[in-house]
């Protein structure tokens, strides 16, 4: 029941809600009725790929675990990206990472310090960076699609070698299709290269990649990977989204902080368990004797 509902630019004025099921953004617009000052939503690229068909593979493995290890499991790779998500923001502003240093925990809003598998991923990242020496563009980019509606941050764009990356992280050994969902319309988003330097020609050669990190499968540590641009993919999930989501918005729920009962009758059962609750009284007969 807990919604999360951040800040993403002041200035701009977007915020992010995010609650067990579902992400929107959000930014202010005009009712196009009254002309009076509004928000409007849209939901997130993550929560519409979602929407796509998992496939085989995913069902067997939720068989296996069971749902409600699956849901534990989702969350604690959620913490640990997010983790280390924020580890190589700090290694890009150009200061030094310790292994002793606390992360904000995504869903306890606590500083915590990074395990060693997180710490892993994290060296990974350093040694991809210094390997490769991208050119970094952007850095958890918000962006929009006005004309399909849908919003999202992009982790990174990266110019390598004259080529225009728009690059997602992960610290997963596998990379599933809704991930490549989400990729791609980050990519076909309303986005501002201009302003990041970006030529025309040069964003319309872009290329887009997921770059694991924290990758056992070799011995690099990392492994970056060019992946197909399939926005049609995408905008197919987000009809079957649409579907399943009609009128949808950020659910408005208005529940007490605090409860009270108003009267309660004490029994003797209560009495047994030494429940020190006010006993209210019986009210008195009104039927009169009728021999009176």
């Amino acid at each position: 029941m807990k919604k999360e509902i951040r800040i993403i630019s002041k200035e701009k004025g977007i915020i992010q809600i995010t609650s067990l099921d579902e992400r929107f953004y959000a930014k202010p617009s005009e009712d196009e009725i009254t002309g009076l000052p509004i928000y409007k939503y849209y939901p997130s690229s993550t929560w519409i790929s979602g929407y796509y068909p998992k496939g085989i593979a995913f069902y067997k493995w939720l068989a296996d675990k069971g749902w409600d290890e699956a849901e534990s499991l989702k969350i604690s790779a959620g913490e640990r990206g997010s983790k280390v998500h924020q580890a190589c923001e700090i290694l890009e502003s150009g200061e030094e990472m310790k292994m002793d240093v606390k992360l904000k925990n995504t869903t306890t809003q606590e500083p915590e310090e990074v395990n060693v598998d997180e710490w892993q991923a994290i060296v990974s990242y350093q040694k991809w960076f210094n390997e490769t020496k991208p050119e970094v563009s952007a850095v958890e980019l918000t962006v929009f699609n006005e004309k399909h509606e849908y919003a999202g941050t992009i982790d990174r764009i990266y110019r390598i070698n004259g080529q225009i990356w728009v690059v997602d992280l992960k610290t997963s050994k596998a990379i599933w299709e809704e991930q490549v969902l989400q990729l791609s319309s980050y990519s076909n988003a309303d986005v501002d290269y201009e302003a990041l330097k970006i030529t025309d020609e040069e964003w319309k050669n872009r290329k887009n990649a997921i770059l694991q990190i924290g990758y056992r499968l070799n011995k690099n540590g990392y492994k970056f990977t060019e992946q197909e641009n399939k926005f049609d993919l995408f905008l197919t999930a987000r009809k079957i989204w649409a579907n399943e989501n009609p009128d949808s918005k950020p659910k408005q729920i208005e529940l007490p902080l605090v409860i009270k009962l108003d009267k309660v009758v004490k029994t003797e059962k209560m009495e047994e368990f030494g429940l020190e609750i006010e006993k209210v009284a019986k009210p008195k007969s009104k039927i009169k004797n009728q021999d009176a």
